[in-house]
C-alpha cells in the first residue's frame, strides 16, 4: 500500500488577501493557494472588511490547496495553524455572527479620540501596560470610537475576534486567542493576563467580557467541525493550534524563538524584532511589545516606514520602471560604497515616519549630489539608505549576532549585501516563501502532537538559506556614511514641517 503524504496547512490571513500553504514535513511546499480580500475605505478615514468575505476567501484557498495536493499525493492533513493581520475591531455577537465589518488595523478615524486619550493620560496608561504606544488602529481606541457612533454595535457586541481567531472560531467552533494579539489590547506584557488597572482606567468594563482567553499559541484550540469539513473537504477532527499574530509568527518561520534572536522583515514597510527575555528588558519606549507565548518572553520590534517603496519610487523617477529589476539591480551593483558622495533618505511614506522616531513630517531626499552624480549612484543610494534607516532600528533594540531576513526586499541579493556591509553582521536569509504561514505549521506540529518541542518543529521544517557576509573595507566605507547619515537627518528634521506645507501649496495650486 502507498504510503500516505503528511502535510501540515498553514493559514496566513493578510491585510489584502488569505493565503493557503501546504507543507511536507520536511519543510518543502506542496501546494499554495491565495484569495483577495477587499478593503472598504470612507471619507472619516474608516477602513474595514467584511468578515464573512475573509472567511469565504479563506475557505477558497483551503479548498484550492487540497484539491492541489490531492492532484500530486494521497496527503494526510496532520494539523492547521493560523496566523494573520493584527489589531482593530473584530466584533462578534452571541450567536457568533459579524456584528459589523471589521475595522482594521489602518483604519484612521478615531485619530481625534487619540490626541485626546494623549492629553488626558488614558494614552500613556495603555502604554504602560501593554508596553507599546497607542495608534488609531488599536482596539480601545477603535471600540469607544464605534460604541459611541453606533449604540446597535455596542448593544449587539459579545465577543472580541482578531482575524486569525475569527477564522480559528469559523473551523473549529472554539472562542480564544493568543498572547500576541492580546498584547495589542488590554494584556499586561509584563505579567502576561490582562491588565485590570487598566480596564478600569478606561472604563472599557463592558469590553472586557467580550475578550476571549488567551492561551498558549503552540496548544490546541480545537478541531475542525463536521460543518466545517463538509464545506472544505478536510478531515473532520483535524487539530487546529491557536497560533500567533503575523510580525511574530514570522520569527518563528525563521527560526528566531530563542532570547536575543533577531529577524527583519523587508517589505512594503520595514520591521525589526528582537526576543527578549521579559518585559524588564525592553530597551525603548517607541517599539511594538508582544508576548510570545513562550515563558516571560516579549517581541520587542520596530516597524520603520522606510520600505520597498523607495527603490519603486526611485526606480520610476530615473525612467527605468520598464526595465527588469535585474538590469536595475546590475546598475546599482556596479557602482562602489558609498554611492559616489550621495546619501538617501528613505523617509518617502506621505505619513511620515514612525520608528524608531515618530515624525509625521519626514520627508525623503537626496544630499551630496552634483553635476557628474550619475542615476547609477542615484540607485545604489536608495538601496543604502534603506539598509541605514534599518541600522538604526537594530542598533536601538540592541540586536547582536547574525540577522534572519525574509520578505519581498529579501529577495535582492544587492539588499541583502549592502545590509551586511552596513550592520557588520551576517545576514541569513530564508529561501523559500510563506515565513508566516511555515511559522504557524510549525505551532500547530506541537499542538497536535507531530513534533516534540516547538525547536524540533522548526528544524524539520527549516528551508534553504543564503548567508551574506560583511566586507571589511565596504564596511569600514559605511561606518562613516551612517554617522553623515544620521547627522544630516537630524539636521533636516527641523525643516520638515515647512517642507510639508510647501508641498500642500503647491498641491493646491496645482488642483
Amino acid at each position: 500500500m502507498q504510503r500516505r503524504t503528511p502535510i501540515v496547512l498553514g493559514i496566513d490571513a493578510g491585510t489584502t488577501s488569505v493565503k493557503t500553504v501546504a507543507f511536507r514535513l520536511d519543510g518543502t511546499i506542496a501546494g499554495v493557494a491565495r484569495s483577495s480580500v477587499r478593503i472598504e475605505r470612507d471619507a472619516r478615514g474608516g477602513a474595514e472588511a467584511d468578515l464573512d468575505r475573509i472567511w469565504d476567501a479563506a475557505s477558497a484557498t483551503i479548498t484550492a490547496v487540497l484539491e492541489e495536493v490531492r492532484a500530486d499525493d494521497d496527503p494526510e492533513i496532520l494539523a492547521i495553524g493560523l496566523t494573520g493581520q493584527g489589531d482593530g475591531a473584530w466584533f462578534v455577537d452571541r450567536e457568533g455572527r459579524p456584528v459589523r465589518p471589521a475595522a482594521l488595523w489602518l483604519d484612521g478615524r478615531a485619530t481625534e479620540r487619540l490626541e485626546t486619550w494623549r492629553a488626558d493620560g488614558r494614552a500613556e496608561a495603555v502604554q504602560r501596560a501593554t508596553g507599546s504606544p497607542l495608534f488609531a488602529g488599536a482596539l480601545p481606541l477603535l471600540a469607544e470610537e464605534l460604541f459611541e457612533a453606533e449604540p446597535e454595535t455596542r448593544e449587539r457586541f459579545a465577543h472580541q475576534l482578531n482575524c486569525k481567531d475569527w477564522l480559528r472560531y469559523r473551523l473549529t467552533g472554539e472562542i480564544a486567542t493568543d498572547p500576541s494579539e492580546a498584547s495589542r489590547t488590554y494584556l499586561d506584557t509584563a505579567t502576561g493576563a490582562y491588565s485590570a488597572e487598566l480596564v478600569d482606567a478606561l472604563g472599557h468594563e463592558h469590553i472586557r467580557a467580550g475578550l476571549p482567553e488567551v492561551r498558549d499559541p503552540q496548544s490546541l484550540a480545537g478541531r475542525v467541525t463536521a460543518a466545517a469539513a463538509a464545506r472544505l473537504g478536510l478531515p473532520e477532527g483535524t487539530p487546529v493550534a491557536v497560533g500567533l499574530v503575523d510580525t511574530a509568527a514570522a520569527g518563528v518561520g525563521l527560526g528566531a524563538i530563542g532570547d536575543g534572536q533577531g529577524y527583519a522583515i523587508l517589505g512594503t514597510t520595514g520591521f525589526v524584532g528582537v526576543n527578549q527575555p521579559s518585559r524588564a528588558h525592553v530597551r525603548s519606549d517607541a517599539g511594538i511589545v508582544l508576548s510570545t507565548g513562550r515563558g516571560t518572553q516579549v517581541l520587542e520590534s520596530m516597524a520603520p516606514m522606510t520600505g520597498t517603496p523607495n527603490l519603486d519610487w526611485v526606480r520610476a523617477t530615473l525612467g527605468l520602471t520598464d526595465d527588469h529589476w535585474s538590469e536595475v539591480e546590475r546598475q546599482a551593483a556596479a557602482v562602489p560604497a558609498g554611492s559616489g558622495g550621495v546619501l538617501y533618505l528613505p523617509y518617502g511614506s506621505p505619513s511620515g515616519e514612525r520608528a524608531p522616531f515618530l515624525d509625521s513630517a519626514a520627508s525623503a531626499s537626496w544630499h551630496g549630489m552634483s553635476v557628474t552624480t550619475t542615476p547609477a549612484e542615484l540607485l545604489r543610494s536608495g538601496y543604502e539608505g534603506i539598509a541605514f534607516s534599518l541600522r538604526e532600528s537594530l542598533d536601538v533594540l540592541g540586536v547582536a549576532g547574525a540577522l534572519l531576513v525574509c520578505g519581498g526586499g529579501s529577495e535582492s541579493d544587492l539588499l541583502c549585501a549592502i545590509l551586511a556591509d552596513v550592520t557588520g553582521r551576517e545576514i541569513v536569509r530564508q529561501d523559500a516563501p510563506e515565513v508566516g504561514a511555515r511559522g504557524v505549521a510549525s505551532l500547530a506540529l506541537v499542538a497536535s502532537g507531530h513534533a516534540e518541542d516547538l525547536a524540533s518543529a522548526v528544524a524539520a521544517l527549516a528551508p534553504e538559506t543564503s548567508v551574506f557576509a560583511p566586507d571589511a573595507e565596504r564596511s569600514a566605507v559605511y561606518a562613516e556614511a551612517y554617522g553623515d547619515f544620521l547627522a544630516i537627518r537630524d539636521a533636516m528634521r527641523p525643516h520638515w514641517p515647512a517642507l510639508r506645507r510647501l508641498r500642500a501649496a503647491s498641491t493646491r495650486l496645482a488642483g
